[in-house]
């Protein structure tokens, strides 16, 4: 699926709380705003990280789109697993109450069937069970218990293929940092006198 029509110069690029806020949160709760225009509805697990283009929302090396929670993340040929040191992270908005958690990310590496790793990441939203709760008061207890149901069958999934030298989770060096490595580098380089 390519970008959205949108006008020239804009593009989608939505911050961790944006996805859970003002797509997820409407999706689950049924609201008039139709998210599924954007981001499409798929079924992640019957298809490879790299057979989504052209299914899932394209945004620059991104692919977005809705899927069903599910503990089965196995594909044909490989599986998702929770990535090693990063558990689930809270999705924080802040006001002038102070901050809410709204949802949680949790992060995917993707598998071959032969278990060697690939440079796939899927980042997975959902939302939190007290957004749900505050945000249905006004509603009929049966609208909150249809609500409830919803929020949890449905995640946002923004999946990509990270650059092969990143590692897991971990920070790019400096210029700084590169200059003092190539002088400690130096200093193993014996100069003829």
């Amino acid at each position: 699926m390519a970008s959205p029509n949108l006008p020239p110069g804009f593009r989608f690029c939505p911050s961790d709380q944006e996805l859970v806020l003002h797509f997820l949160h409407r999706k689950a709760a049924l609201l008039p705003c139709h998210p599924d225009v954007i981001i499409p509805d798929l079924d992640l697990y019957p298809y490879d990280p790299w057979q989504l283009e052209g299914k899932a929302l394209s945004a620059g090396k991104q692919l977005y789109f809705y899927s069903r929670r599910t503990q089965n993340k196995i594909t044909s040929n490989g599986y998702w697993k929770p990535m090693a040191g990063r558990g689930e992270e809270p999705v924080v908005t802040g006001d002038h109450h102070g901050n809410k958690i709204v949802g949680m990310k949790s992060y995917f590496l993707f598998y071959t069937a032969d278990g060697i790793k690939t440079n796939w990441v899927m980042e997975e939203y959902r939302q939190s069970e007290a957004c749900t709760s505050s945000s249905s008061t006004k509603s009929s207890k049966k609208t909150r218990d249809r609500q409830k149901q919803d929020h949890s069958k449905w995640v946002i999934c923004r999946v990509y293929e990270r650059d092969s030298d990143e590692e897991d989770g971990g920070a790019e060096l400096s210029c700084l940092d590169e200059v003092f490595l190539s002088l400690d580098d130096l200093d193993e380089i014996s100069l003829p006198n």
